[in-house]
């Protein structure tokens, strides 16, 4: 630790060692080794190159390598993350989602940027742009064939409960109306190539539809994503009048468990092993060509053990189709056997672990549906 007298050092450590320094203010990573001299909150550092672009509202220093002087430590010690939550995050909307360490920087900074620039959830019953019931404007859209990305109308409404885009400006009929029910949307910066991309994927005649989206404005994008929300959350209140705020956010847009390449094999198990993108969303893998097809070339439903699914690691003796890949998994349901490989034994256990943990969990009246 560097700098500042012996004192001040020393009541620099213990405010830093209080539980609820312990973790990052504002994605929840543990031991946070930055803070901001101005906000009072310990950070990661991951964070602390967010807040570096909010200099007028944060100045962040490292708790390791910076000088700290007694006048700053008291300001630490007289906030810390508990007390300086307790006011920039008073009043969250129970829909808006709080992302974590682990999900992408837009969604992160825009976090941080509602908190302390915008100060969104510090007073009560405050009007935000996603929370209105009502939203308009323009997405970039990937064309489902050629895969360009160009400007659609898009029109989500909560007295509807649906989501709409047009393919023209003027147009009086939507290209799809989707109830917001059966919408997931989840932020995709790595498959679709832009910071702000948006996979949209929605249920029609119970197959999976992927739609692509971004926005030149990271607020502009996550206010669309928290819309969606927003818009989700008051159609299920509604709908499910007896459930809990919690039992309904559970129900809101989620991120995929897993995303990646296997090869898999037909159901006689003797065709070669073709190499598939595969979407984990809960209990529905879904197999696609590429990782931006519109739709699944199929699906495979991932009950619970009480109902006769397993894991196994490797393939069944004998396996005959010819495979590139060498570390197998097999899933194996009241039906068939699956069998997958993939191209490392990394991808191996964390597909194992995926599905065993959906596999250990009880299935809900509408799964069994």
């Amino acid at each position: 630790m560097a700098g500042g007298s012996e004192k001040s050092m020393k009541a620099l450590k213990e405010v830093w060692r209080r539980v609820e320094n312990s973790l990052c203010a504002d994605c929840g990573k543990p031991e946070p080794d930055w803070a901001s001299s101005t906000l009072g909150v310990f950070i990661c550092l991951s964070c602390s190159g967010i807040h570096r672009n909010i200099p007028s509202i944060s100045k962040v220093k490292s708790l390791k390598m910076d000088h700290w002087d007694d006048a700053q430590v008291q300001f630490l010690a007289k906030h810390g993350n508990a007390v300086t939550k307790a006011t920039y995050e008073a009043h969250i909307p129970i829909y808006y989602y709080q992302p974590n360490y682990s999900d992408c920087q837009v969604l992160r900074e825009q976090w941080i940027r509602a908190k302390y620039e915008r100060k969104e959830f510090t007073e009560p019953g405050k009007q935000l742009l996603y929370s209105d019931g009502v939203k308009e404007g323009i997405l970039w859209k990937r064309g489902r064939d050629n895969g360009q990305f160009l400007p659609r109308k898009f029109l989500l409404s909560e007295r509807e409960g649906c989501l709409k885009y047009f393919t023209k400006q003027d147009a009086k009929e939507p290209k799809i109306n989707v109830k917001v029910d059966v919408i997931n949307a989840t932020f995709q910066p790595v498959k679709i190539g832009n910071p702000n991309g948006l996979q949209i994927t929605y249920l029609k005649d119970n197959k999976t539809r992927n739609i692509f989206v971004y926005h030149e404005s990271g607020k502009e994008v996550v206010d669309w994503f928290n819309a969606i929300r927003s818009v989700q959350f008051h159609y299920l209140k509604v709908a499910f009048p007896i459930a809990s705020d919690n039992e309904i956010k559970n129900r809101l847009t989620r991120n995929f468990l897993k995303e990646g390449y296997m090869e898999k094999t037909g159901p006689k198990q003797r065709e070669a092993f073709k190499k598939r993108w595969f979407t984990l969303d809960h209990r529905r893998l879904m197999y696609f060509k590429d990782p931006l097809d519109a739709f699944a070339k199929g699906e495979v439903f991932v009950g619970s053990k009480e109902n006769g699914y397993s894991v196994q690691k490797g393939l069944p003796l004998g396996t005959q189709g010819n495979f590139s890949w060498h570390y197998g998994l097999t899933i194996v349901t009241p039906d068939r056997e699956y069998l997958f490989t993939c191209e490392t034994e990394t991808d191996q256990l964390d597909w194992i672990a995926a599905f065993t943990s959906i596999i250990n969990q009880a299935m809900t009246p509408q799964e069994y549906a």
